[in-house]
């Protein structure tokens, strides 16, 4: 199969990793891969792939060009001839809608989010099939756009299995790591994820607090960038450090590309997010790596962190709920984490059931012509 995928940029995000990754399982089992996208630092990892990138601006929302871009993707369309596309946003979904009125190609869209209730949104929903990611976002997609649940199919984002992996860890910057941050004899537990508000990295940082009176060796990382509109969340996260006594116990070590081996060095991965995410990427990888994780009880992390199997939940900004639930991790062993993950959330299962999609959507509307709606 010839396939199509359109996403706005190829920069740092779940959503890019994931076109990535689709792009390089696809070329592996004999297809063609092709991702349109405005370009970004992924892109060279695309045809390194053995896929193809092709530049186009799908990207910018100003409507006074909207036409042209139309245009444009049409014709580039045209020449693809591809069996499907698939797209993973908003703004090059409704580019793709329209430049694809007349060439009836089979469609297929994601909804990766909570995306705001609207018009606008609605467009993740004119696939001739809607991938979720999740349960919860197939429910908010039912309650909110009323799509016929044949239409709807649930593929959870895949954790690549290879990558993290136990037994395929750095060990060189895990010691160099361990001794740069002063881990040895620590009780490490680790938040995972760019710093912003919805993370809610202060109620990480007071249940860190909380369990330092119990366990005095605990020491917690947040591991993530800052980008510069946040640098005023950042310096209130660092005077709450202070205020609360904690310059021993927390530690900001920036963005890091070794995650799989942050987690391999943590007791236990935490995801405190105030806003339900859609999956629960960060969670998934743990558990690959035999790490519990203690997560907010909401949003696609549901799938993923079952109580007491995979680690624990615990209620929205509730700093001594999650210090108990944290603690709580260390009186049990954790068997079978990562063939939970194995039979779950691999990237192997995500890849075989987006080309069952694929393979269904292409096949039905070739013989019987594309569907009304």
């Amino acid at each position: 199969m010839r396939i199509v995928q359109i996403i706005p940029e190829l920069n740092e995000g779940g959503v890019e990793r994931g076109v990535v990754e689709l792009s390089r399982e696809l070329v592996v089992r004999g297809h063609q891969s092709l991702v349109i996208s405005a370009g970004g630092r992924l892109a060279g990892t695309i045809e390194a792939d053995g896929g193809r990138h092709v530049p186009l601006d799908v990207a910018s929302k100003n409507p006074l060009t909207a036409f042209k871009r139309i245009r444009a993707l049409r014709q580039v369309l045209k020449e693809l001839r591809p069996d499907l596309i698939h797209a993973r946003s908003r703004v090059p979904a409704w580019l793709a809608v329209l430049a694809n009125r007349s060439l009836k190609i089979p469609f297929v869209t994601t909804v990766h989010g909570f995306n705001s209730v609207s018009p606008y949104s609605r467009v993740m929903t004119y696939g001739d099939r809607v991938i979720c990611v999740s349960s919860a976002i197939k429910e908010y997609v039912q309650k909110h756009y009323a799509v016929p649940d044949d239409r709807l199919v649930i593929i959870p984002r895949g954790v690549d299995l290879q990558a993290f992996d136990p037994d395929n860890l750095d060990r060189a910057f895990m010691e160099a790591f361990s001794r740069e941050q002063g881990l040895e004899g620590r009780l490490v537990v680790s938040a995972v994820g760019r710093v912003t508000q919805l993370k809610d990295y202060e109620t990480f940082i007071r249940a860190i607090g909380l369990i330092r009176d119990r366990q005095p060796a605990v020491l917690g990382l947040i591991v993530g960038g800052v980008r510069e509109d946040k640098r005023d969340y950042f310096a209130g996260l660092q005077t709450l450090v202070t205020e609360l006594d904690l310059a021993d116990h927390l530690r900001f070590t920036g963005s890091r590309t070794e995650v799989a081996e942050i987690y391999a060095l943590s007791r236990v991965v935490v995801s405190s997010s105030k806003k339900p995410e859609s999956f629960g990427r960060s969670a998934a990888e743990a558990l690959a790596l035999g790490v519990p994780v203690v997560a907010t009880g909401h949003g696609g992390i549901l799938d993923i962190v079952l109580e007491a199997k995979t680690g624990f939940l615990f209620n929205t900004g509730d700093a001594p709920g999650l210090a108990d639930k944290i603690l709580a991790t260390l009186d049990r062993s954790w068997p079978g984490l990562r063939d939970f993950v194995a039979t779950h959330f691999s990237l192997g299962q995500m890849v075989d059931k987006t080309l069952v999609v694929y393979r269904e959507t292409a096949g039905r509307l070739s013989s019987e012509g594309r569907e009304k709606r």
